[in-house]
């Protein structure tokens, strides 16, 4: 009896101390995505992004990164077999922002049940899910909802704006709306889903602390949401309207800033550390 309670001790001691398995996780996004290998291209603004933060937390995770900046749902799915993603354990896709800026028709759940093809949300996301179930049918698969985003101006091209979600895209449809299904496509397949539309507590309102805009005088003050929307802003002639001290959780009105990396960050290791 002795001799078993040794042995049993001994291999919970073995099971304990034995090196954790990798975990190969392939990230498939945009910009936001992309910027954790580009710190350079937030202009330094961002010291670490979510991937590398989610390693930090779970050092046996190994990442390849697929962002693409302005990329949508439709040009993964249909550049997927070109983008040489490896075989993993994991996939993540986080997407739906650009979608929602450049009008991709949601479609309805019927696209995705007909596979109609990549001209709708919920028929690209068919064609993903499916081409990486043919590289991993065993694979973890994880739908990240976009974030909620003010106005966007660029701090590499200012005369890149953007409105914020506070409005409809220029077809009517609300970003919720391509949240929304994001997370039907991820109740019906069963899928992992991080909400970070609705469950982040990012929003409209605190994405950035304020907008700092000039006035008629020549003065700039600092306004809050909602009271900067529809303020204007001169790209030619204005200051960049976000400075360092009006980040919060974006830098920019839509790309997070590490405080929004973080959270970002946080979600999925609640949710990775159980695989």
């Amino acid at each position: 009896m002795k001799k078993l309670i040794v042995l049993l001790l001994t291999a919970v001691v073995l099971f304990a101390f034995a090196p954790q398995k990798q975990l190969k996780w392939m990230a498939i996004g945009d910009s936001i995505t992309y910027h954790n290998n580009h710190l350079e291209s937030t202009k330094g603004i961002l010291t670490k992004g979510y991937m590398d933060r989610v390693v930090d937390k779970l050092p046996y995770v190994k990442f390849a990164n697929h962002g693409y900046p302005g990329w949508t749902a439709q040009g993964i799915a249909e550049n997927f077999d070109n983008l040489h993603l490896e075989k993993a354990d994991v996939y993540t896709l986080f997407l739906g922002t650009n979608d929602w800026w450049v009008g991709l028709p949601i479609g309805t759940g019927d696209d995705y049940r007909d596979n109609t093809g990549p001209k709708s949300v919920y028929g690209a996301y068919r064609v993903i899910i499916d081409k990486i179930r043919q590289q991993n049918s065993e694979a973890k698969i994880v739908l990240l909802t976009p974030l909620q985003r003010t106005d966007f101006i660029d701090i590499n091209n200012v005369r890149s704006i953007i409105h914020g979600s506070y409005k409809p895209n220029r077809q009517g449809v609300a970003l919720s709306a391509y949240t929304d299904a994001i997370k039907n496509i991820a109740q019906a397949e069963k899928l992992e889903l991080v909400d970070l539309y609705y469950k982040s507590g990012i929003t409209v309102k605190n994405a950035v602390k304020y907008k700092r805009l000039r006035k008629v005088d020549s003065s700039y003050q600092n306004y809050v949401y909602p009271k900067y929307i529809d303020l204007p802003f001169n790209p030619d002639e204005d200051e960049y309207p976000y400075p360092t001290e009006a980040i919060d959780w974006t830098y920019d009105g839509l790309h997070p800033s590490d405080k929004g990396h973080q959270k970002i960050a946080d979600m999925l290791v609640k949710l990775m550390k159980k695989y």
